[in-house]
């Protein structure tokens, strides 16, 4: 590994802790970049996981205010996403890599729709609440099914639990942002130690992704609302087009 691939990797790590913290969707970063330095695509995806788990927690302990009152919500919906995740990260591991391969553009098309209807859902999920502390009766359904694709891979699981958890709690948005990220970081975690023990991780680029998401995820959460959202938007769907294109070529 050369320095200038050391420096992109670490900065990419950066990017994704701002990212994930913010909006959710950092793999998109992350993923095409270990592409294009010749990553097998399911190691890639497993050292990518290994790498985000420390942004995840230190963006989530800077929303630790939006986090009050929300314990018993966090346990019940984490319960759901943590079953979730080991199933994903189960079928990564047993699934073909060329099975991998197959999905994932899938994947990533589908996460950037959902970046770029971003604004749009945001706008519907302010008029469409629940009035119970938990959610709907599908939502622990829903969230398990978001942390199996978060165990799997994860891009855009972000935007798919603000999308799932703003329909259904009655709560501002920087509160469900607050939960997203737990969610969000546990099926990244639970994903992490299945891989470490049974996966190839790089642990040298693993550990450049971990110090530059933990400092993205600082700043994610200290100044990630000021961030244009718009820019976030275009940098991301640039990048997965370019992951898209990587994978298909």
């Amino acid at each position: 590994m050369t320095v200038a691939e050391a420096v992109a990797i670490a900065a990419a790590g950066f990017g994704a802790g701002t990212i994930n913290t913010v909006v959710g969707s950092g793999t998109l970063l992350t993923f095409p970049v270990l592409l294009g330095f010749g990553y097998a695509p399911v190691q890639a995806n497993v050292t990518n996981t290994v790498g985000l788990v420390p942004g995840g927690i230190t963006g989530t302990h800077g929303y630790r205010e939006e986090l009050t009152g929300q314990g018993r919500r966090s346990m019940l919906l984490g319960a759901a996403t943590f079953t979730g995740a080991i199933t994903g990260a189960t079928l990564l591991l047993t699934m073909p890599a060329s099975a991998f391969k197959a999905i994932v553009p899938a994947f990533i098309a589908v996460a950037l729709l959902l970046v770029v209807a971003q604004p749009w859902l945001s706008k519907r999920l302010e008029n469409r609440r629940s009035h119970t502390a938990h959610g709907q009766a599908w939502t622990p359904v829903a969230v398990f099914v978001i942390g199996v694709y978060g165990g799997y891979f994860g891009a855009a699981q972000g935007i798919l639990l603000l999308a799932v958890l703003g329909l259904s709690l009655a709560e501002p948005l920087q509160r469900v942002n607050a939960l997203k990220n737990v969610l969000a970081t546990l099926a990244n975690l639970v994903g992490a130690v299945i891989f470490a023990v049974a996966a190839d991780v790089d642990w040298g680029v693993a550990g450049l992704l971990a110090a530059g998401s933990l400092v993205g995820g600082v700043v994610g959460a200290g100044v990630g609302r000021r961030l244009p959202p718009a820019a976030l938007r275009a940098l991301i769907v640039v990048v997965g087009l370019a992951a898209i294109i990587k994978l298909t070529a």
